[in-house]
């Protein structure tokens, strides 16, 4: 790969626009790139301009605006059509978590741009190595995950697959940084990743406590909140341990980690919500319920809370290598 050019110099693809697709769209604006925007289905292009000027907007808010919101949308080409990638050294695929979907999609994106441009997929379960298989010059292809709201987070996992060449992925990597992210690069595809498997791992012993009756959600919830919630941002987890000295983990870990659970199997608190189609806030019941007042406060605290803990990160910038062997 060439070495990283300014982002006004490199035009970035993403097809896929709903949520998280039109939230990438206006991280790249921000940060300066070209950008070209491709809504692989009509519903998606009817309102991804909005979509998207409006978290520009949000951005502009919360201060993360370092151009003009003109010049940002004057970089800006909304499409249905696929020949808009062609001069585009970097497309990143949003859409649904199919494969069949994703590699009808690859098959356009390759036909339109040049035989050496990175592909990626902001997938955050499907393995790399799997679905790089449905690229010509599998080579250029890996994960880049992103974290929604992709304007305002630090989070980027950047995932090689077997046939990754660790060139681009490195060269995707520094570019990360011109994103105002904090990347990790693996370079071994492991289903899940790094930040799921972490997570998945927290949901199953939380339901694991509600469904035993050790504790009620609330009390998880809050319990997570005010420990770990409130030194995750600052120093991760082995900083952590680090932190509050070694000696007593090797004991914990034997006694603790036999009780934990290891059930491979969807929570029973989960599966009448599902039949039910539930959605949380988005449909103002899920595992509590909501009224369309709090649904909302939900969303404008997150918004607010998001802008805090973007600037709450950067005033402890304690860097070590992100890279993940």
């Amino acid at each position: 790969m060439d070495e990283i050019m300014e982002p006004e110099e490199i035009s970035v693809g993403v097809v896929g626009l709903g949520l998280m697709g039109s939230s990438i769209v206006a991280a790249l604006l921000l940060s300066g790139h070209p950008v070209k925007a491709v809504a692989p289905l009509p519903d998606e292009l009817a309102g991804a301009s909005d979509r998207i000027l409006n978290q520009i907007r949000h951005a502009e808010e919360a201060d993360l605006l370092s151009r003009p919101l003109e010049a940002c949308l004057a970089r800006l080409t909304v499409s249905g059509d696929y020949g808009v990638l062609h001069d585009c050294r970097l497309v990143l695929e949003c859409v649904t978590e199919k494969i069949a979907v994703k590699q009808t999609v690859y098959r356009k994106i390759a036909d339109a741009v040049a035989g050496d441009a990175v592909i990626a997929s902001n997938t955050s379960a499907i393995p790399i190595s799997m679905l790089q298989r449905f690229v010509p010059n599998p080579e250029r292809f890996m994960g880049i995950h992103w974290a929604e709201p992709a304007y305002m987070t630090r989070f980027m996992e950047i995932t090689c697959g077997m046939q990754t060449s660790l060139e681009r992925a490195n060269w995707a990597f520094e570019l990360a940084h011109q994103w105002q992210k904090e990347p990790t690069l693996l370079r071994k595809d492991i289903r899940g990743f790094v930040t799921n498997r972490l997570m998945y791992a927290i949901y199953r012993e939380a339901f694991h406590l509600v469904e035993t009756g050790a504790a009620s959600m609330d009390n998880i919830d809050k319990a997570f909140r005010y420990d770990s919630g409130s030194w995750m941002t600052m120093m991760g987890i082995f900083r952590r341990m680090d932190y509050t000295g070694l000696q007593d983990y090797p004991e914990i870990f034997r006694r603790i980690f036999p009780l934990l659970s290891n059930s491979e199997a969807v929570p029973e608190l989960m599966k009448p919500l599902m039949e039910k189609q539930l959605r949380g806030t988005q449909s103002v019941q899920g595992l509590y319920e909501y009224t369309e007042e709090e649904a909302r406060e939900w969303d404008k605290a997150f918004a607010v809370f998001n802008k805090d803990i973007f600037q709450l990160a950067a005033r402890y910038p304690f860097r070590t290598d992100p890279r993940i062997g």
